[in-house]
């Protein structure tokens, strides 16, 4: 019997090769789209989850408001870790991870600075999953200046040779010497944290310090078993009160107490290492955060283009039901059962998926290296036992989510009936056809609306005044390493008539950049004490980023009273209750942490800048100060086309110098366009998929106008011949399936309305969804579709009706 239907099943695919070839299409398409989708959300929730106790492990970060100014940082003061082992009987265990930078190594003569060191605490292994294949997890990082490494790592710097016992000179560190005490495989890629050099904090005098005002060190707990995290937390103000509390009224001179009922508040949150990737929105990430809205979107796409396959299925196999009617009946009268009907039908929806899926399996091993190279993944499709059951349960589930309602819809036609030519079957599901045209373009306009809306976007981030001249800035990270010939290079480059100006700055609005966090208060207003960024700049940084003054003027190296002047922006100038004009003169108090002591110093303003975006444009513009300073870090304002040979100069100059560093350089319009990587790789996954959606969609369309002109053939014969022309047999075909994709636009724009505000609430300088975008949508949808059923409505239409008056 099973040979039987597999021979029947075979032969209707053969006999139905147009039929056959959309379904095949349509449900590899979507199989494909799905799986790599699939792998995409897997791997996104699975970050940090290789740690054997991923559900125990919470980070901790700090939260504050003073005075309006918001502060929430994943990284807390150095004594934290300790108090919570100490007062909390539910903390089993704390560690610290202090980053470090890329400092320049040397061993045997060979200089490296490629990779991140970061400080860890002894117990750093013992937390986290990350095994040793040579030392021991409880004594490798006991002593000061020693090392665990990667393998990669080991590899670079001493080859083939053995690391353990082998030492780095840290030459960036006063020639520190580290000596490697383990080694370890890899950080996994799937980790919120990627560093090759894990250096012990032994020996950091920093992670000693009692201040509870300075925070650097990022700080994990691993909590007893059973315990609750949320319950914990509740209990964190106390540790506020207990270590904070002394030191703000020494510092600020006002009780914790005095400094809440201001309206200020701080302390501390709990944040579960596992929701850290998709969930955490703090400051000082160790790596870019994903986006758990992306997440949703891409798994509702996943969801939507599987159903927009299974949906043509049906669609054609409830369209085409007259041509089997009389199979079914004919089945019937010589004994076969529903039963029967209904397994040979679902072995040919299955015989269709298991086509599908061969398919499958190479666009996914054709398309992952694309996506992979769009999203920035390492996805890949492997032979492991799980992911080819996950294929091949993806394959079934098709097979039945498609093949179910044709199965039991063929299966329940009455032989007497369909005998006798009376079938009407095919009528009787043209509603639930209907509705699953106007579903399939549903999506499809939903997604074409949001792929206009996010392309509109990021062409407003592409061109926003931003309050400064992000073109033509070259900026060079590592101008530290000239020294005291920083100034000397860049007045000598400044001879080049193809550079306009120069600054020396760590700070850069776009991209890595200095970061100094700033205590500050007017003048006589103790009590309004604001913490804020400070830029530490010289006379020409305003000047060479193409900054505005509101008011005032810019700093003058001629002027000894300078070196304690202030220039603020408007925000900064509003926050502390001036007008722009009226904060010139005004006096700004910096209360400095130096040595565990508070020192407040006095600064007078000069001038007020225009506000310019300094940070993302998913946040405000925040009170930003500005004070001269030394500092490390060149830009360059250039004004030329030739780019390379500008370059070739410069690093002729750099070389002159023998800094033993490489000449690097970076453009601040790349560097602020990769802030918005992640919103790039977005629009491009977008494009992508809306495309293929339309396109499966549209190959559905396709086969139902042509089973609609094949069951209409006598119909379109004797219209013909009774004088009506192709426009109108056109107009009578298609004018059904246009209504249907109207339908879908008018559900679609109120639907999509919402979802795209609710994405660029995301972003706090954003543009405004406009109507015109839902009309291109419908418009691009309607013309699509138009496309697709004209195509076989005009053949239809331009038939010899001779031909088809004969079939009868």
């Amino acid at each position: 019997m099973l040979k039987n239907y597999f021979i029947t099943a075979w032969r209707n695919l053969i006999k139905r090769k147009a039929f056959s070839f959309i379904n095949i299409a349509g449900l590899s398409i979507g199989i494909s789209v799905c799986f790599i989708i699939m792998l995409y959300v897997q791997d996104e929730l699975n970050f940090d989850r290789f740690n054997k106790n991923a559900d125990r492990i919470v980070r901790i970060v700090f939260k504050a408001d003073i005075n309006g100014g918001k502060i929430y940082e994943a990284n807390v003061m150095p004594q934290v870790a300790s108090a919570m082992t100490k007062d909390y009987p539910e903390v089993e265990d704390a560690t610290r991870l202090r980053v470090a930078g890329a400092p320049k190594i040397s061993y045997k003569g060979r200089n490296f600075r490629d990779d991140e060191l970061v400080f860890v605490d002894p117990n750093f292994f013992s937390i986290f999953t990350l095994p040793l294949i040579e030392g021991d997890v409880k004594t490798a990082l006991k002593e000061p200046n020693t090392l665990v490494i990667t393998k990669a790592a080991a590899k670079k710097y001493f080859g083939n040779e053995n690391p353990i016992g082998k030492t780095l000179v840290f030459t960036s560190n006063n020639n520190e010497p580290f000596k490697v005490t383990g080694l370890i495989d890899k950080v996994p890629v799937n980790s919120h944290f990627q560093f090759d050099l894990f250096g012990s904090m032994t020996g950091l005098n920093e992670a000693k310090s009692d201040s509870w005002m300075g925070s650097n060190f990022f700080t994990y707990i691993l909590l007893k078993p059973g315990s609750d995290y949320k319950k914990l937390e509740a209990k964190l103000p106390g540790m506020v009160e207990k270590y904070m509390g002394p030191q703000i009224q020494q510092q600020m001179g006002v009780s914790l107490e005095q400094f809440r009922k201001k309206g200020n508040g701080l302390g501390f949150v709990l944040q579960p290492l596992t929701s850290i990737h998709l969930y955490s929105h703090s400051n000082y990430e160790l790596t870019s955060p994903g986006n758990v809205m992306y997440v949703y979107i891409f798994s509702a796409i996943a969801i939507f283009m599987l159903l927009i396959a299974c949906i043509n299925f049906i669609n054609l196999s409830t369209a085409s039901a007259s041509k089997r009617a009389k199979e079914v009946g004919v089945r019937k009268v010589i004994g076969s059962g529903r039963l029967q009907l209904v397994k040979q039908f679902l072995l040919e929806s299955a015989l269709l998926t298991f086509f599908a899926l061969l398919i499958s399996y190479g666009l996914i091993q054709f398309l992952l290296p694309v996506f992979n190279d769009i999203s920035g993944k390492d996805l890949s499709f492997e032979f492991e036992i799980r992911i080819i059951a996950a294929f091949i349960g993806l394959g079934v589930f098709v097979s039945i989510v498609a093949g179910m309602y044709p199965a039991f819809f063929l299966s329940s036609f009455k032989p007497a009936s369909v005998l006798k030519g009376k079938f009407t079957g095919g009528n009787n599901s043209f509603g639930l056809r209907s509705s699953l045209v106007v579903f399939q373009f549903f999506i499809s306009v939903a997604l074409i609306v949001g792929t206009i809306v996010v392309w509109q976007q990021m062409k407003y981030i592409q061109h926003k005044n931003l309050g400064y001249n992000k073109e033509q800035l070259l900026t060079i990270s590592n101008s530290w390493a000239l020294g005291k010939n920083e100034r000397i290079y860049k007045e000598k480059m400044l001879k080049d008539p193809r550079i306009v100006n120069a600054t020396i700055s760590a700070y850069k609005p776009a991209g890595p950049s200095g970061n100094n966090n700033a205590l500050a208060y007017p003048s006589g207003r103790d009590n309004e004490m604001m913490r804020t960024l400070e830029y530490q700049v010289d006379e020409q940084y305003i000047p060479t980023l193409g900054m505005q003054l509101a008011a005032g003027r810019n700093f003058s190296r001629d002027l000894a009273t300078d070196s304690t002047a202030m220039i603020v922006n408007e925000t900064a100038a509003k926050a502390f209750g001036w007008g722009v004009n009226d904060a010139i003169g005004k006096t700004i108090v910096r209360k400095i942490d130096k040595e565990g002591k508070g020192m407040d110093i006095p600064f007078h303003i000069v001038g007020v800048v225009k506000d310019f975006n300094f940070k993302s444009l998913h946040e405000p513009i925040t009170p930003l100060l500005m004070v001269l300073g030394q500092d490390w870090g060149l830009i360059f304002k250039i004004k030329t086309t030739d780019i390379p040979g500008l370059l070739s100069a410069m690093k002729k100059e750099w070389a002159n110098f023998q800094t033993d560093e490489p000449f690097t350089y970076a453009f601040m319009d790349n560097l602020y366009n990769k802030t918005y990587v992640a919103e790039q790789k977005t629009s491009a996954i977008l494009n992508i998929f809306s495309a293929l959606t339309i396109f499966v969609s549209c190959l559905g369309l396709f086969g139902l106008i042509t089973y609609t002109a094949e069951q209409r053939t006598k119909e379109i014969g004797i219209r013909k011949v009774l004088g009506a022309d192709v426009s109108q047999i056109t107009g009578m075909l298609s004018k059904d399936f246009i209504k249907l994709v109207c339908i879908a636009i008018l559900i679609a724009f109120p639907i999509s309305y919402w979802a795209m505000n609710k994405w660029l609430q995301n972003f706090a300088y954003r543009i405004n969804t406009s109507w015109w975008m839902f009309v291109a949508s419908g418009v691009i949808a309607l013309l699509i579709a138009l496309i697709t059923v004209s195509f076989q409505a005009i053949k239809a239409a331009t038939a010899n009706p001779v031909n088809s008056l004969r079939m009868e």
